[in-house]
């Protein structure tokens, strides 16, 4: 047991001592000039004191990146980026022991490109010297709650290959700090994956951080995933936050700490009490740290804008404290300290699961925040998916050097993942920055995605495609409104729902969520509609489209030019209103058609590839076209209703507010289900003894209202051959349509709320329940950023998510809501003895449950009061046309189904990639009489018949600048989660680029930096208390460079840089 460690010189005795000393130092008559001794090293056998400097530079919050970096903007917050990287060179250059670390690429590259060759030169001798460091490296320091895996892999790429093509240098450090509770995902897969050594972060429970005081179990062994458990990284919880140490050490030049006055003339001599104050700090951390070396964050949010104040009184301080000889101090980084760390050869507490919810105080649950800002969040999640489809493209036709590229879109989206961007806590002109990032990203990838597709679709080579004849890209504007019309600047900012994008009339159609498709509703007499339907995963896709149209009389042909069954679907008045007013926000003028249906029909479509359809006009095709039926909504007056054409129907009453009778025949599966919603009143604890509002980042419920159905209303049943749908107006703010598709064996639930009241005067958080009879005994599972399930397994104890319950230490409960919502990226599940719920989501939100046998879903939020914590702003979003404001309306889907226990994992995997990863369409015009023989009907990018395993995803495929193409593969599977799936599997990388000769294949990190194999060498391996036997790592064997196949194991991720020798893609024409 280690000893505490108590001060052994009495403060009053030091003080004289160390003045006497001082005295003696400066010869009389001589000059005053000081030279203060920074280079002392660690000190073997006692305290050793790291003075880590830093900044924490959020990449927008306050305000937007761009007034970050220039320092713009002032009365919200005085920052200004460039003058902490103009300030600190100098600064580090004055004495060769200080150091400095810096983690937000997407300023430093800014900053970088800016540059002069001599500066530039001065600054990589300091990285390679190691006085400058970059930590963790990715553009910025993202979110680990509501973030998507796949997202946040591909913005750490950007800084890290940034990193190592300019400084030749890979960060060893994971250091995240000020996110808002911590996901087992980024330890495992954004820690260790990366080849980081440990990883550093600040803010855990507060109950959880007294107990680990009190082990001194803040420093850990963290294990993340049950499937790969060599996947063990140090962590590091910080004592308090990233600050600098209890003592007031605050050094910029208007903080208000006193600084080191060590010149004897002077009044305010206080050197002998400001090295008593640092002493102090760090005996009082060594007590709650093992072994003998401790860890101060010196700086914080947007300090060092003058470094030199703060290495002056650093060197004091490590001047004068190494003089008084209590403790060590040096000038330090965390990768210092994490080899001193290692050096010690101890085993460390073992940490599973993750660190959410996450409170700060007794009503302060910060799992608000997973549901914030619910529009941005779905529109950061259709960019990521549209991203992964982009790349892909852009890889079959060849990335252009001087046209369009992706670029943008991955840079919009790497600072969207932010801790303050995606999470939904920036105030709002910042949100509608990052919307405006995005959408000027999407214009720039939406004109690569429509050159390949138009390459491929008119079957030129990949060199050869310069001026394709069919666009996908935009229509003729002629007696339209330009596509460059001036509009309603605000308006179009405060309107990114669903989401932002600049006035167009684009042939991808991406507010076809609001029934707006001008390429489908505008087609001119005697033309087809052609609809290219590309799927970006790796498995044959049978899924069935909705377009809006406005004529009745169609038809759809397949690829074959054969008729396929469609259905034609009354678009009603609250998807009509819905579309009208949110396009009016982005043209400034109102539609000039409206669509009356939406035409369904089902499209298959190959691996990496697409199918062309046609929609002709059934008069013009001729008299031989089978018309499909109308079917119109019908008010149901019987004692209940029933839909689904299939092993799944749902029974319902012809009124609302009675439970579903749900059953599948083939796995004899049946349940009542109870649909319901509610909101919690927003908390108002303005005049409470400790102060407490519901916020951006705050969930603190005030009460339940259940939101009792229109009972006076009979539901709208519309039934067809391609999908049923129960169509409910709950209360005048919430719609709902629940639908069935043909063969489908899962529910699909969309909803409409908003604008939510507060006529009032009470901010709202509004809730969906799914409720069963289920027995689930509190327990439940949720995802961490779309990858692991929390669950428990024989192989590790990974216990599943427990109402009231932590695994780590005895709960407190003070709010039995709040504390039990934890973040959703893919969903959520619960089960007893004989079924399984799963609840499927399409953006990241807040869910739990709250009752046995119930799943909740928090899918709007409407506050009226800032919750504190920095933002001083009430999350009370509104869109606004022609200075018309109202409250923010979401449309959204979520997707149950229930299975026999244990059965419930294939669909979640399967179908969660499904949601991630939507059909594109792109659409273009062609006379009505012209045949498509000369262009290519159906297309995949895999070699003749082949497809990837049901258990691996393609999760990257992207050509980067030097020509390489970079490549993951993702196991989707956890060990032990589904008895057929989740099993070692093998991908054949020549079937993946057939007509290419595959040269160089070299694996490597999983932010593609370093070969996999020198990062394995390299990385410090670790000893946990009460670890598993079963150490192994659980990989695949290495690549068999002679067959090149490669062999994945559950939860694997396998990354690779490939050299291609080829000039031509050759298409699959199937």
């Amino acid at each position: 047991m280690e000893k505490k460690i108590e001060l052994r010189m009495r403060p009053w005795l030091f003080s004289a001592a160390l003045f006497c000393t001082i005295l003696l130092s400066i010869p009389c008559g001589e000059s005053k000039f000081m030279v203060y001794n920074t280079s002392q090293g660690i000190v073997p056998g006692k305290l050793n004191v790291h003075l880590v400097p830093h900044t924490h530079d959020d990449v927008g919050w306050l305000k937007t990146v761009d007034q970050y970096y220039v320092g713009s903007n002032n009365s919200i917050q005085g920052a200004c980026v460039q003058n902490v990287l103009d300030s600190l060179i100098p600064a580090l250059l004055a004495d060769k022991n200080r150091k400095f670390i810096y983690v937000e690429i997407a300023f430093f590259e800014r900053w970088w490109n800016e540059q002069s060759e001599t500066m530039k030169h001065v600054v990589k001798q300091l990285v390679s010297s190691g006085q400058l460091e970059f930590i963790n490296g990715g553009m910025c320091m993202h979110d680990e709650a509501v973030t998507h895996y796949i997202d946040m892999v591909d913005q750490t790429t950007l800084g890290h290959r940034f990193i190592k093509r300019e400084f030749g240098v890979t960060p060893r450090i994971g250091w995240q700090i000020d996110p808002f509770g911590h996901s087992a995902v980024q330890a495992y897969l954004l820690g260790a994956e990366v080849g980081f050594d440990s990883f550093f972060f600040g803010r855990i429970d507060y109950q959880d951080r007294e107990k680990r005081k009190g082990e001194k179990s803040l420093e850990t062994v963290w294990q993340g995933s049950k499937s790969l458990p060599a996947s063990k990284i140090f962590a590091g919880a910080f004592p308090t936050n990233y600050e600098p140490p209890p003592g007031d050490f605050y050094f910029e030049v208007n903080d208000p700490s006193p600084v080191v006055q060590d010149d004897i003339n002077l009044f305010d001599y206080n050197v002998p009490d400001r090295v008593n104050d640092f002493v102090a700090a760090a005996i009082w951390q060594a007590n709650i740290t093992r072994g003998n070396h401790v860890m101060f964050t010196m700086g914080t949010d947007f300090k060092y804008q003058y470094a030199n104040s703060w290495f002056r009184q650093m060197d004091k301080l490590i001047h004068y404290v190494n003089m008084d000889g209590r403790v060590n101090v040096l000038y330090s980084t965390p990768s210092i300290y994490t080899d001193a760390k290692h050096s010690a050869n101890e085993a460390w507490p073992l940490k599973t699961e993750d660190f959410f919810p996450y409170a700060d105080r007794a009503n302060g649950f910060w799992t608000g925040y997973f549901t914030s800002r619910p529009a941005l969040k779905r529109y950061v999640r259709v960019m990521s998916g549209y991203y992964l489809a982009a790349r892909q493209l852009e890889f079959f036709n060849g990335k252009s050097k001087l046209g369009p590229k992706t670029d943008l879109l991955a840079d919009a989206l790497a600072i969207a993942q932010h801790h303050d961007a995606v999470a939904g806590t920036e105030k709002q002109h910042v949100a509608n920055d990052y919307a405006t990032r995005l959408a000027i990203g999407y214009k720039e990838a939406e004109k690569v995605v429509a050159t390949s597709l138009s390459c491929l679709f008119e079957s030129q080579s990949r060199t050869g495609c310069q001026s394709p004849t069919i666009k996908f890209e935009e229509l003729d504007l002629k007696n339209k409104k330009s596509a460059c019309l001036i509009v309603d600047t605000l308006a179009i900012l405060q309107s990114y729902v669903p989401f932002f994008i600049p006035p167009s009339s684009s042939m991808q159609c991406p507010l076809l969520n609001i029934s707006y498709c001008p390429a489908a509703e505008n087609t001119p007499l005697g033309k087809k509609l052609v609809v290219v339907v590309y799927n970006s995963l790796g498995w044959l896709r049978d899924e069935v489209i909705n377009i809006p149209v406005t004529n009745d009389n169609v038809i759809v042909r397949n690829p074959e030019g054969k008729e396929v069954e469609a259905q034609l679907i009354p678009v009603v008045d609250a998807y009509l209103s819905l579309r009208n007013f949110h396009v009016q926000a982005y043209l400034g003028t109102k539609p000039a058609k409206t669509p009356k249906y939406w035409l369904a029909f089902r499209v298959s479509v190959p691996p990496f590839g697409f199918s062309t359809y046609t929609i002709s006009d059934a008069k013009i095709a001729g008299a031989h076209s089978t018309n499909p039926s109308v079917y119109k909504s019908k008010r149901s007056l019987k004692s209940a209703t029933e839909v689904g054409q299939g092993n799944l129907k749902l029974s319902r009453s012809a009124f609302g507010g009675k439970p579903t009778s749900y059953t599948n025949s083939r796995n004899s599966v049946k349940e009542q289900v109870y649909q319901t919603f509610s909101f919690y009143g927003g908390y108002n604890g303005t005049n409470d003894k400790s102060p407490q509002n519901g916020g951006a980042y705050i969930f603190r419920p005030n009460g339940t209202y259940p939101l009792e159905p229109e009972k006076q209303v009979p539901l709208a049943v519309i039934r067809g051959p391609v999908v049923e749908e129960i169509h409910e107006q709950i209360n005048q703010w919430i719609y709902q349509v629940t639908r069935l598709y043909k063969g489908s064996e899962h529910v699909e639930v969309e909803f409409i709320v908003g604008p939510v009241p507060i006529d009032d005067g009470i901010g709202k958080e509004v809730v969906t329940q799914i409720t069963t009879s289920m027995k689930t005994n509190g327990t439940f599972y949720t995802d961490s950023n779309g990858r692991d399930f929390i669950t428990s397994s024989k192989l590790n104890e990974f216990p599943p998510q427990i109402r009231d319950y932590r695994t780590d230490w005895n709960l407190e409960v003070t709010e039995p809501v709040a504390g039990n919502y934890y973040p959703l990226n893919l969903g959520i599940y619960a089960k007893d003895d004989k079924k399984e719920l799963s609840v499927l989501v399409d953006r990241a939100l807040g869910g739990g449950s709250i009752k046995d046998g119930q799943i909740e879903l928090l899918l709007h939020r409407r506050l009226l009061l800032d919750d504190s914590r920095g933002v001083d702003e009430a999350l009370n979003e509104t869109v606004c046309v022609h200075n018309k404001c109202m409250g923010l309306t979401i449309q959204g889907k979520y997707y149950y189904r229930i299975d026999p226990v244990g059965e419930g994992a294939k669909w979640r995997r399967s179908f969660g990639q499904q949601i991630y990863s939507p059909l594109l369409l792109a659409f273009a015009e062609e006379d009505g009489d012209k045949s498509t023989n000369s262009h290519v009907a159906t297309f995949s990018g895999f070699a003749p018949s082949y497809s990837l395993p049901d258990n691996v995803a393609v999760i990257t495929l992207q050509e980067l600048d030097d020509g390489k193409v970079l490549l993951r593969l993702a196991h989707l599977y956890e060990v032990g989660e589904d008895k057929d799936l989740s099993v070692k599997t093998t991908v054949e990388l020549m079937k993946l680029f057939p007509g290419k000769k595959i040269g160089q294949v070299v694996e490597t990190s999983l932010s593609a930096n370093q070969e996999r194999s020198e990062m394995e060498k390299r990385r410090l391996v670790w000893k946990a208390e009460g670890s598993s036997s079963d150490e192994t790592a659980r990989r695949g064997r290495p690549i068999d460079y002679t067959k090149l196949e490669v062999e994945l194991l559950p939860m694997e991720i396998r990354t690779f840089l490939i050299d291609m020798v080829a000039d031509t893609l050759k298409a699959t024409v199937l």
